[in-house]
């Protein structure tokens, strides 16, 4: 039984998971506890927030985020493949800045015009 507080929505329910019992969820108020239960044993993922460099900007750094979740072993891959990523201005919210995150097919996309 592994015991964790979900971070889905602000409530914070405390989640019991049973491995040995199909995965199942305990002390969630909704579904999306225990999908997120589930995921979080068998395959956690996370979004990455971070910045690049970019120059012709009126900063120096842009701020970018997966476009969806990646696996949590992978994050650490991921913000290396950042450090070689500069951009030139301008660059609009939302073009893809990198396409293909260590093989997942999720892109990192800029948050910001600049």
């Amino acid at each position: 039984m592994t015991k964790f507080i979900c971070i889905v929505c602000p409530k914070g329910c405390h989640l019991e998971v049973d491995e040995n019992n199909n995965y199942a969820v305990t002390g969630h108020d909704c579904v999306r506890g225990v999908e997120y239960g589930q995921t979080e044993l068998k395959n956690p993922t996370r979004v990455i927030t971070s910045t690049v460099k970019i120059t012709g900007a009126l900063h120096r750094r842009c701020p970018v985020k997966t476009a969806q979740p990646i696996p949590k072993g992978l994050i650490s891959d991921a913000m290396r493949l950042l450090d070689s990523v500069e951009l030139t201005a301008s660059v609009k919210i939302g073009q893809v800045v990198v396409e293909d995150i260590c093989g997942t097919g999720v892109a990192f996309v800029a948050t910001r015009s600049m």
